[in-house]
């Protein structure tokens, strides 16, 4: 065996090429038993159409996007203000000038109404609570599981002892780590979010150790092993808060911040704007001194790359699950998400040596003897690979014929004919 082949197969670090060090994708996911049977006991016969309402909610909160900032609304405002002088100075007549400036301001007012989408926040009764449950258990536990599988599958020997859950929800950011042997968990529930589901319909807690409180602690000296906020950003009102709020976070992280966002654009985006505020923005108040590093899903700390296409197309992944038995509920579902985790700790030495290796953000697509992957890279670039045993190596090409979209890929070369993913 070559040196070259060699070094391609020490990647695999004795494991099989279907479960090769890359692959972090999870099988369909179910709730855990307490889970599902504690939430149907809340669920049952509580809400009038209950799957309309949850189909519509869920609609809803997929096609929520950020609140247009103050400034992107000023600009509009000077923008289309100066459109409409131009047109009135070609026509203006003997019109008065106060009385066409009244007109005009008008006219912008009305059209910033009808143009600006209409940020609002959600606020929760008892009903809607329930309807937000039916809606959003499954799924949200889905993606949560999957982000967090992360951290087990590239960091086996990290054993968490503490969480901090930030804006806790339904709560499915502690059962996704809630079996972690003698872990304390604490979860936090923020004033923008009102519903804490309760993690028993008995008399007893199925999760030990958790506590709940509005406001995060006081001491900046407090940190946990893992911080979470998932689908928590985007209930928040504007950049500066958002920026404020990951801020405060990544000072409660001892290891791995882990932020979970639905798979939009602006959920995309909320999260870029995230790992450019933790990578750049200096810390006034530091306690902590270990710089941010990205852990996943970027093979890099560049510009994000789908951020330049034109359009914008988000990055994002999907996890299988099983809803909750519910009426109109299918048997299996897909939730598709965007995430981010950053570590105070360098990053797990799971690539192996001299291994780069890529993330792949779209289905892979197997053909005779090649395999098509797309995937954003270490150098900070987009490409489609094409996949041969002959090109990358027998075991490249076996590990992207196991792979798939989410799963990491190790490259070993980059090939001058192959594609870029704008091409």
């Amino acid at each position: 065996m070559s040196a070259a082949a060699q070094s391609q197969a020490a990647f695999l670090k004795g494991e099989s090429h279907k479960k090769h060090p890359g692959v972090t994708n999870l099988k369909t996911l179910r709730l855990p038993d307490e889970l599902q049977t504690a939430a149907r006991s809340i669920i049952h016969t509580r809400v009038a159409q209950l799957t309309d309402r949850s189909r519509s909610l869920t609609n809803f909160l997929w096609s929520k996007k950020r609140a247009v900032e103050d400034s992107t609304l000023r600009q509009k405002a000077v923008s289309l203000e100066k459109e409409l002088w131009e047109k009135a100075m070609e026509k203006r007549g003997d019109m008065d000038e106060e009385l066409l400036e009244d007109r005009i301001k008008k006219k912008v007012f009305s059209e910033l109404r009808k143009t600006t989408y209409h940020w609002t926040p959600m606020k929760y009764d008892e009903e809607l609570a329930v309807v937000y449950m039916a809606a959003r258990l499954a799924g949200g536990y889905a993606a949560v599981r999957r982000a967090m599988n992360e951290i087990l599958k590239r960091d086996p020997s990290f054993a968490p002892q503490t969480l901090l859950d930030f804006g806790s929800g339904l709560g499915t950011v502690v059962w996704s780590v809630g079996k972690t042997p003698d872990a304390t968990l604490t979860a936090f529930s923020c004033e923008h979010e009102r519903i804490v589901f309760v993690f028993t319909s008995f008399s007893e807690p199925h999760i030990k150790q958790v506590y709940f409180r509005q406001f995060l602690p006081v001491s900046p000296k407090v940190q946990f092993d893992v911080v979470a906020a998932a689908f928590t950003l985007s209930e928040l009102l504007n950049a500066k808060d958002r920026e404020e709020a990951v801020m405060t976070l990544w000072r409660k992280t001892s290891s791995y911040l882990v932020l979970v966002e639905n798979g939009t654009k602006d959920g995309h985006q909320m999260l870029m704007e995230a790992r450019a505020t933790l990578l750049k923005k200096q810390d006034k108040i530091v306690h902590d001194s270990r710089p941010a590093s990205v852990f996943a899903p970027c093979p890099h700390e560049l510009t994000c790359p789908k951020l330049a296409l034109k359009p914008t197309t988000p990055c994002n992944f999907q996890q299988k699950y099983t809803p909750l038995p519910l009426p109109g509920h299918n048997e299996r579902q897909t939730e598709k998400f965007s995430y981010l985790i950053v570590s105070r700790t360098e990053p797990a030495e799971a690539e192996g040596e001299g291994v780069d290796w890529a993330r792949l953000i779209a289905p892979v697509q197997s053909r005779s003897r090649h395999v098509h992957c797309r995937m954003c890279c270490p150098d900070g670039r987009l490409q489609h690979l094409v996949v041969t045993a002959r090109k990358q190596s027998r075991d490249v090409y076996r590990c992207a014929r196991s792979s798939d979209w989410g799963d990491q890929l190790p490259i070993i070369q980059r090939v001058d004919d192959d594609r870029s993913d704008s091409e």
